[in-house]
């Protein structure tokens, strides 16, 4: 778990290792142990390094490997690094270190590409070859690491984050109109490779680029989320499929408890993250398991916390519980905060409490399990039912998710913005791509390889790095994720949806968590806008220093007219969505 940044130059001309150093020194807070650089010519590696795996200097970064005419970076962990380890030095590599950075070197010398498929776990890497003078760069299958690029006709550049490749000077901040279309409509979702930058492009998930020194380019998409069950799972019956389930992520969470340091989990009280503590109790986890929990005042009639179903999992496991209650007014003095550690502006509540959630943890430990990710795979939110029985899916699964139609997209944006109905073109193409025949399964996999990918999965890495802490995300095993899109869609939709996960689960986890009503990350004072945090946010989008010419005035009047009842189909307030994009770019000194 790391950040990682590099340049490389086609212009024949030694990479800028000042502007390296400025990226690198900008992602401390990712990696907070130790700091590393390397120049070889046309390239510069920079690299912050968090221990985890291998605590010895022996695994620092940059890794060099000049017999092997290999250098690289690395952000993430490898979980079965020890098992390809063992395959190869059984084909007579030997190694100076005890980590998974070296084994990812000596892989890719070993198999190249074909490493990518053998590996389980998270990761963002660039591997240089000295003797060809190619850069090799990949991303895991479902972007549980982030890789931002830029690119201008003298040099490429990679960082672990958006605002760090900005550090390197040469970037002019202009807004990118498509991603501004996909944040504004698509739930603040941004598809890669766009990002709200224009100039700033984010390598797509299960994918690997090539790039030599002389600026010739190659990308290919090395890992795909095929639906529908294999032959011989035709036959399978529900409790089949069940089974299959339960071993599966059986196998994820004690995959994901190999760590040279204590591992806790971030309990929300719900079936994904109780199932976690019930597995990594099953797995051998300490009696000391720590687990945490966050809640927040109550605003609008909604309850600010889950507490009731927290407790009841720490007290059934005995685990070290710790409870984070937040106030309104700590809210609003870590928001700017929060929105410095984002890569890309993000609307959803859950950003701020994980973000003081993470403050909490890394106090105690730096690794935690985290359930993101069922919902996605398994079918769990109220729009797939609608998506199934709909007579056109794609409107259906628009009318649902979408926070505007292109209309009140138009309507809220100033003119000069409106150049297309971006978000709502995806979503037609995606469904319109093979790969998936049933209409809910095509939802599930929009849903699973990029909305899950550009928001809660972005959010957890964000704000969990930005206090040195590691997510660990069991539901997104690669293994988990195949199994989920193999499984026939009227075993996860009934029951609210996630219906063979919470039978499974029942062989587990208290039969309470199952059976209570869905919740949420709820951060009320953030939906329900009220009193300072209203105050605050029309200082925000009225103050004549931050308006950059996004959005009409009548249409900010009509949101203040009617604060709460201006939400969107998920029941996020459209007014905050166009507060935080104006926060964000603030924070990033746009």
């Amino acid at each position: 778990m790391c950040g990682i940044a590099g340049e490389l130059r086609f212009d024949n001309q030694p990479a800028d290792l000042a502007a390296v150093e400025r990226i690198t020194q900008s992602l401390t807070a990712r990696g907070p142990d130790a700091c590393g650089f390397n120049s070889q010519g046309p390239l510069a590696l920079g690299h912050r390094r968090l221990k985890i795996m291998d605590l010895c200097e022996a695994s620092g970064q940059p890794m060099v490997d000049s017999a092997l005419g290999l250098s690289m970076v690395f952000n993430g962990a490898i979980y079965n690094y020890p098992e390809l380890r063992a395959e190869l030095e059984a084909l007579g590599y030997r190694f100076f270190s005890e980590g998974d950075t070296e084994v990812l070197l000596k892989g890719f010398h070993a198999w190249g590409e074909a490493l990518l498929p053998r590996l389980n776990g998270m990761f963002a890497f660039a591997i240089w070859q000295r003797d060809v003078q190619e850069l090799f760069i990949a991303r895991d299958r479902l972007g549980i690491k982030p890789l931002y690029l830029s690119r201008t006709g003298e040099r490429l550049r990679f960082a672990s984050t958006l605002p760090a490749l900005l550090k390197g000077g040469d970037i002019a901040g202009v807004l990118n109109p498509v991603a501004l279309n996909h944040y504004m409509s698509f739930h603040a979702v941004v598809p890669a490779p766009d990002t709200l930058i224009a100039g700033i492009e984010k390598l797509p998930p299960g994918t690997f680029m090539r790039v030599a020194a002389s600026g010739k380019t190659s990308q290919h998409r090395w890992w795909t989320l095929e639906f529908g069950a294999s032959e011989e799972e035709q036959g399978y019956s529900f409790e089949d499929w069940q089974e299959r389930t339960l071993t599966t992520l059986r196998e994820s969470v004690a995959l994901r408890h190999r760590a040279a340091v204590d591992v806790g989990v971030l309990l929300s009280g719900g079936v994904d993250s109780s199932l976690l503590v019930g597995l990594l109790r099953e797995a051998g986890a300490a009696d000391n398991l720590q687990t945490f929990s966050i809640g927040f005042q109550d605003a609008g009639g909604e309850r600010g916390d889950e507490f009731k179903y927290s407790d009841l999992i720490a007290q059934h496991y005995g685990t070290r519980h710790h409870q984070l209650r937040i106030q309104e007014k700590e809210i609003l003095e870590q928001l700017p905060a929060a929105f410095r550690a984002m890569s890309e502006p993000m609307v959803s509540h859950d950003c701020i409490a994980f973000y003081l959630l993470s403050r909490e943890v890394s106090k105690h430990c730096k690794v935690v399990q985290s359930g993101q990710g069922a919902d996605e795979l398994f079918a769990g939110y109220h729009w797939y039912p609608q998506v199934d029985g709909a007579e056109d899916p794609v409107e259906a699964y628009l009318n649902a998710f979408r926070d505007r139609s292109f209309e009140e997209y138009a309507d809220t944006v100033q003119q000069q913005w409106v150049k297309g109905d971006f978000s709502g073109d995806f979503v037609r193409q995606h469904f319109a791509q093979p790969g998936a025949d049933a209409a809910v399964d095509k939802a599930l996999r929009i849903d699973s390889t990029v909305m899950l990918v550009d928001d809660p999965v972005k959010r957890v890495d964000n704000m969990t790095m930005a206090w040195g802490l590691e997510a660990r995300v069991p539901f997104l095993d690669h293994n988990v994720a195949e199994l989920s899109a193999r499984i026939p869609a009227k075993y996860k939709l009934p029951d609210g949806g996630k219906y063979v996960l919470k039978e499974a689960a029942r062989k587990v986890i208290p039969a309470a968590v199952i059976d209570r009503p869905k919740g949420y990350f709820p951060v009320p004072g953030l939906k329900h806008l009220q009193g300072d945090t209203l105050n605050w946010v029309r200082e925000l989008l009225t103050d004549p220093s931050q308006d950059r010419g996004l959005y009409n005035p009548a249409m900010l009047d009509k949101l203040f007219n009617d604060p709460e009842g201006q939400l969107t189909p998920l029941r996020g307030s459209k007014l905050w969505q166009l507060a935080a994009v104006n926060l964000w770019l603030s924070e990033q000194g746009l």
